[in-house]
């Protein structure tokens, strides 16, 4: 936005809790001020529709929540499209590197990730030296995809200082203490069950006669 390329940011509410609805808000406010047209789209009755089209297929509460994300994708690269745009990502270093939170082909589908190799500790400082609101810096960090209050710490089983401590020195540390250890072994979890979200598809060469 600051380099006056032209920007679009999007709410996109999706049975959503107030408070999530309230923060995003106040962030399209912010971003309003700067060099950002802004719109909301509520996405609630769409994806309530695509619940009765298959309501024998909506017995699963992770894939309810990764169809959200992937709705909202949806939405975003169909804008992208009509305005000759790319989709921008907001994933972070712990995220998109480290334990895979993100839905394959939902958040985890963008064009640019300008943020990616940042941890969120650093995140929240470039949002503070942007003016970014100190309530949304402060706001525990949920993908918002649940109908419960579960968070993305409480998800995980383990805070984002933590994780970003494991790839910064944990994993190759030779001792640890009984806490680090549970860190570690905790985004060694996530990481490997995710592994297929941070890698390339698996394809059969044909010539080498193996999966590469």
């Amino acid at each position: 936005a600051k380099t006056g390329i032209p920007t679009i940011a999007v709410g996109m509410p999706l049975n959503s809790k107030p408070e999530n609805t309230r923060l995003s808000n106040l962030q399209l406010d912010f971003l309003s001020k700067l060099n950002v047209k802004t719109f909301e789209y509520d996405l609630t009755k769409t994806f309530n529709s695509f619940e009765g089209l298959m309501p024998e297929f909506f017995n699963s509460d992770l894939s309810i929540a990764n169809s959200k994300s992937r709705m909202r994708m949806m939405t975003l690269y169909h804008i992208a499209t009509n305005v000759k745009g790319i989709v921008v990502g907001t994933g972070n270093k712990v995220e998109d590197f480290g334990v895979g939170f993100f839905t394959k082909y939902g958040d985890g589908g963008v064009d640019i990730s300008p943020i990616a190799d940042l941890y969120k500790t650093e995140v929240r400082e470039l949002g503070r030296y942007l003016g970014v609101p100190q309530e949304i810096i402060d706001a525990t960090p949920t993908d918002g995809l649940w109908d419960d209050d579960r968070n993305d710490e409480s998800q995980i089983g383990a805070t984002y200082e933590e994780l970003e401590w494991v790839m910064e020195y944990g994993i190759n540390k030779i001792s640890h203490t009984e806490k680090e250890f549970k860190v570690l072994q905790t985004y060694q979890n996530f990481n490997e069950k995710n592994k297929h979200k941070m890698v390339s598809i698996p394809i059969f060469d044909l010539k080498q006669n193996e999966i590469i």
